[in-house]
Parts: structure tokens; sequence; C-alpha cells
């Protein structure tokens, strides 16, 4: 039976000191960025796992890392989910998981019980983009908090999230190039800090390009919503050249509610959705998107978190990730 790979193991392969590869894993400080990354991959590569017991006891932690999401059942947050607790297995960190069901009070009761459960830190993709705060404010007295994908503005806390004006902009540029020249945003509404910077970044892009915006449909980053979206089309009777959507599930929706209605999506309508999670590569059919790097996302998210979690007193960062256009059959003619 092979012998489980040690920190010294981890230490030699990476040409490090035991001490370097240990704060490195932990996300201590003292340590450049680029060390720690050298070291991760190392570890990953050496398929290293920290003794969870073993810190715990030796640092007084309990090692373990809430995460509250809206909607666990959205394909692209279980998309980084998973890519969350690949990062937080590797720091040897556990992870909580609490559903917010789009809900101020349920939100605010999740946060008090991963604080009461005294977690190290905690994720949170806030449910509104301003009434959020408090809750959230209200355990970062307690613990270290890094907001995902939105963002309540007014807290100073860490953040990562996608860059939806570049994102958004290629999707609008990607229609233009093939020929639409009025489109239709379909997303979530401007309580959702994602879905009112898609819409902003729309906007910009539709003007930018020469096309003509109908009227936005806007409702929540859900199968429903979208579905709603592509009945009020059907409803409307002029459909446009274009559909964008806010998100891969809106598309999903959108899509199924033209098709019911007799209209074929690409041959009578374009639809793009935003996300790029992996239901959009086996859509019928197959989603042109705007894709999320969630291990790039996952990875910057946990090393902020570590680092708060070794020093409250890091500077606050944020981080804007860049997405990728991926154009398959829903844009192509």
């Amino acid at each position: 039976m092979p012998q489980p790979v040690t920190l010294h193991d981890v230490a030699a392969a990476a040409g490090v000191s035991i001490a370097t590869a240990s704060r490195a894993l932990a996300g201590k400080p003292r340590v450049s960025p680029e060390t720690v990354e050298h070291v991760l991959a190392v570890a990953r590569k050496l398929d290293y796992r920290v003794n969870p017991i073993a810190r715990a006891l030796r640092e007084g932690s309990t090692r373990t890392v809430g995460m509250i999401v809206p909607v666990i059942g959205n394909p692209f947050f279980a998309e980084l989910i998973d890519a969350i607790e690949a990062e937080l297995h590797l720091a040897g960190l556990e992870l909580v998981l609490a559903d917010s069901h789009g809900d101020l009070e349920q939100e605010r009761r999740r946060l008090q019980t991963l604080v009461s459960r005294r977690v190290d830190g905690i994720f949170i993709v806030p449910h509104h983009e301003q009434l959020s705060a408090a809750g959230i404010l209200a355990a970062m007295s307690h613990v270290p908090i890094v907001q995902i994908d939105r963002r309540v503005e007014q807290l100073d806390t860490d953040f990562v999230g996608i860059d939806n004006e570049r994102g958004i902009r290629s999707a609008v540029e990607h229609l233009a190039a093939v020929g639409v020249r009025t489109a239709v945003l379909a997303s979530a509404d401007d309580e959702n800090a994602a879905g009112r910077g898609r819409r902003a970044a729309f906007e910009a892009a539709v003007a930018e390009f020469g096309l003509t915006a109908l009227p936005h449909l806007l409702g929540a980053f859900s199968l429903g919503s979208g579905q709603e979206a592509g009945r009020a089309l059907l409803a409307a009777g002029a459909l446009p050249d274009a559909v964008v959507a806010g998100s891969d599930l809106n598309a999903f929706g959108i899509i199924s509610a033209l098709r019911q209605g007799g209209v074929r999506v690409p041959e009578d309508v374009l639809v793009t959705g935003f996300d790029g999670t992996t239901l959009s590569e086996v859509f019928d059919p197959a989603l042109t998107t705007v894709r999320q790097p969630t291990a790039e996302i996952a990875a910057t998210a946990v090393a902020f978190l570590t680092r708060r979690m070794a020093d409250s007193d890091e500077p606050v960062r944020s981080q804007v990730v860049r997405p990728e256009l991926v154009v398959r059959e829903s844009t192509t003619r």
C-alpha cells in the first residue's frame, strides 16, 4: 500500500522549505503569490491531502468554511460549488453549504447559523444588491467574508466576480457580426447586482454596435423567468433577430417557450446565454454562451479567504475575471 504524501514531500518537490510549503498551503502571509501557486500546483500533482484533525488541534480552528448561494439548483452555482470545494480540499478545509432560496430572511438566518457553528470563513453570493447588506455586515464582525459573483457595493469585503461588461459586449458584437439588427435582453432585474451589470452592459453594447434594442424582459436568473420571457416574445408578435439571455437558464427557458410556439432557434431567432454551464454544451441546440471560468473564480476566492483568515489586516481585494464567448449552434445558421 503506497504511503500517503507528506508535507515534506510537497516541500521537496516544490524546492521550498517545509515552513514555506505549510504557509503556502494554509494561505498565510509572507509567501509570494507565485510561490503559493507553485506549491499548490505541486500539491495537486502529488495528490497531497492535509490531515484536518491534526491541523485543527494545532491551530484551534474548525477548518470549515461556509458558503451561501441563492439557488443551489442553478447549474452555474452547482459547478462553482464543486470548484470551490476542490480548492478548499487542497487547503485542508471542508465546505458547509447553505441555500438562501433567494430570500433575505433565510439568507440572514443562514449567516447566523454558520457563525454559530464557528466556521472559519464564509463565501456568499448575495441575494439583493442593497438589502443583503445588514445580514452580511452582522456576520462580518465574527468571521471573514468573501462575496462572489454578486456584490453589495457598500460592504468592505473581498470580492471575486465576472467581467459582465466584457461578456455581454462579446455576445452583442458576435450577433452584430452575423447580421443581427434587433435584439432584446432577457435577464435578472436590477435587484440582482449581476443582473444590473448585464443590463447596463447590454445597453452600452447595442449602442456601440448600432443594434436596435426592444424593451427588456427582466425577472430572475431562472428557467421559469426565461420561459416567461419566451412567451412574452410570442405574444408580442414581431420577433427580434436575437435574444441576449442573462444566464444559461434564461436561455434554456426562452428556447423551450419559443419552440412550443413554433419558433425555431437558430432558424427564426438567435439566442445567446451567459455562464457556460456544462448543460449549454448538450442542450438542443447547443448554446452560444459567455463562459465563466469557474475554476479561476474558485481559486481566487479561496486564496482571498484563506489569506483573510490568516491575517484580518490584509488589504481588501477585488478581482474581476475575464469571460470567454463560446459560439455554438444557437447563433449559427
